[in-house]
């Protein structure tokens, strides 16, 4: 099993001292990474910018033309999401090493892959920045998957504690995409409500779990072996892309969730096995939210040792939750419902 993965440290030129999304995130993690020597059992897949016809694919010309302009300013796009001089190229980097991991998963090149990219994505819509990301990594890679490859069905899971609204925007109308969230609500950015299930040919293609502050490691194992995976079994997708978030760890300080670190692991561990059993085991991974640099980093060390095969051991330096988790079953019955799951 190869796995591949992506890294360039331009990505850390994107920064802003004392906001949750600086390069600190990722500096610490590749950091961790390097001492641990996994590294050198990964096939490193290179950073290249997407192309403005890839970003196309997803967002529109005005919004590429927004974020270049912010960047020669140096401003925000909105309260939270910043722009510097460095920041559209570090965002098309993301993008791009993305798709060149798609490339080698779908060439077979590689069994599997993880993104260690920055900024985030999963927020960006086709027309805005927001929410700290300004190109939707996931949504490019699913579109470049079709375009490129040929790929007709693609699974989106998106575990970040926050909604995808961007990633859902791209796709509601879209029946070749199926897009599944869990998330903590109501929380930013709003959206996400269980209804929300697409339109047209992209009815029943999203497929929302809006937790409740304080669903843990039950609850989201329990959304993923009863929805994601009867969902995704109906559906027979070809490719799964992951938007992996850590931030509905208990211990973040930007949300109110109770996963564990080996409830990370748990929820990997589904991923891998669902993308054995109906994509011949490709599933690529990028990296979204995550706000605790510890628990990042550790449980970004702990997804590659899954995906590689490298190492049994998981690393869970801040141990269990100390609350009792909330019930989230009368929500999973609603959801199952809906879907007719």
């Amino acid at each position: 099993m190869i796995t591949a993965y992506c890294y360039d440290p331009f990505n850390l030129r994107h920064h802003l001292p004392g906001h949750p999304e600086n390069r600190q995130r990722l500096a610490g993690t590749w950091e961790l990474l390097q001492g641990d020597g996994i590294l050198a059992a990964l096939h490193e897949s290179p950073s290249t910018p997407a192309s403005d016809a890839q970003l196309l694919r997803v967002h529109s010309r005005r919004h590429l033309a927004t974020v270049a302009r912010a960047a020669q300013r140096n401003t925000h796009l909105d309260a939270d999401t910043y722009v510097g001089s460095d920041s559209e190229q570090a965002a098309r980097l993301a993008a791009g090493g993305l798709c060149n991991l798609v490339d080698a998963v779908l060439e077979g090149r590689a069994a599997n892959g993880f993104a260690l990219v920055r900024p985030p994505g999963h927020h960006a819509t086709p027309e805005r920045a927001m929410g700290f990301c300004l190109y939707n990594n996931v949504a490019i890679a699913a579109r470049a998957a079709q375009a490129e490859h040929g790929i007709q069905r693609v699974l989106i899971v998106d575990f970040d504690v926050h909604h995808g609204n961007g990633t859902q925007d791209a796709f509601y109308g879209d029946g070749s995409v199926l897009f599944f969230s869990t998330h903590q609500y109501p929380y930013y950015p709003g959206s996400g409500h269980w209804r929300e299930t697409g339109r047209d040919a992209g009815a029943g293609a999203t497929v929302n779990v809006p937790f409740p502050a304080g669903v843990g490691d039950a609850g989201y194992a329990a959304a993923f072996d009863t929805i994601l995976a009867p969902a995704a079994r109906r559906f027979q997708p070809e490719l799964i892309l992951v938007s992996a978030g850590y931030d509905a760890h208990w211990n973040d300080p930007l949300a109110s969730m109770q996963l564990s670190i080996p409830g990370y692991a748990a929820l990997v561990a589904r991923l891998l096995a669902l993308a054995d059993e109906l994509c011949a085991g490709r599933v690529v991974f990028t990296l979204e939210g995550g706000y605790h640099l510890e628990v990042l980093a550790h449980a970004v060390r702990n997804t590659l040792r899954q995906l590689s095969g490298h190492s049994p051991q998981l690393d869970d330096p801040l141990g269990p939750c100390p609350w009792e988790e909330r019930d989230a079953s009368s929500l999973l019955a609603q959801v199952r419902q809906a879907h007719a799951l």
